[in-house]
């Protein structure tokens, strides 16, 4: 018998889960869609499975026995940066909210359809494989055609060097350093105009779109910051870069 050569090899998924009957339709859904699927019942065969294999890919539930999903999603994100979809029937704004700010890449809520969940997997997976980590030099952060030069605080689109107010090179800066991953807007809030911060939150918003105006090719259109509607924003490195 052959080994299959990493092109042939099927993706790896850790699904935690203690509901059969998700379990049940997960499992045969996933090995119809070309997925190995790993089944963890509760937050720490979860944690166990996760230390003695190399998965590609973890559907992460919420309400779990003996450990949450939130700690169970605390664990891996402190271990490895596998793409991570929170899969639960809490719908409420602040669990999706604080599992982003974990590290989770995506959600989804339940009931949901088999089809829409496999295509947040591809697309989650298709980010991961895409988006090289940035080059973070002493001095610069290189992400695309997008370089920055922190200590002299100039940034440039390709060979042409932009204009930055003071909070856009930071806000900038910050969606740089976490290329492929949703960022919450109470996180860029927080990071950018402080804890305490109490003005309009409008004000992220015009912020992110002059950043638009100087950065995409069609800023009515953006393709490298993209908005999460109802959670934040997120940069990505298009396709062609």
């Amino acid at each position: 018998m052959t080994k299959k050569s990493e092109s042939e090899r099927r993706p790896q998924v850790l699904v935690v889960e203690d509901e059969e009957s998700f379990v049940d339709a997960l499992g045969v859904g996933l090995d119809r869609e070309g997925f190995d699927v790993t089944v963890a019942r509760d937050g720490h065969e979860a944690v166990t499975l996760f230390d003695k294999n190399n998965f590609d890919f973890v559907l992460l539930d919420l309400m779990l026995p003996r450990m949450s999903g939130l700690d169970v999603c605390r664990f891996i994100r402190a271990k490895s940066d596998v793409p991570i979809i929170i899969v639960s029937a809490k719908g409420e704004e602040v669990d999706m909210v604080l599992m982003l700010e974990l590290g989770a890449d995506d959600y989804v809520t339940k009931p949901y359809r088999l089809r829409e969940l496999v295509a947040r997997i591809r697309a989650v997976m298709r980010r991961r494989e895409n988006h090289e980590p940035p080059v973070c030099e002493e001095e610069q952060i290189i992400c695309g055609r997008i370089r920055m030069d922190i200590d002299a605080r100039r940034c440039f689109v390709g060979d042409h060097e932009i204009k930055l107010r003071k909070k856009e090179f930071a806000l900038l800066r910050l969606l740089l350093e976490n290329p492929g991953r949703v960022m919450t807007r109470e996180v860029l809030i927080d990071r950018i105009w402080g804890n305490d911060y109490v003005g309009d939150t409008k004000t992220l918003d015009v912020h992110i779109k002059r950043l638009r105006t100087l950065i995409e090719s069609d800023p009515k259109n953006p393709v490298n910051i993209t908005t999460v509607r109802g959670v934040g924003y997120r940069f990505e490195v298009s396709a062609d870069e």
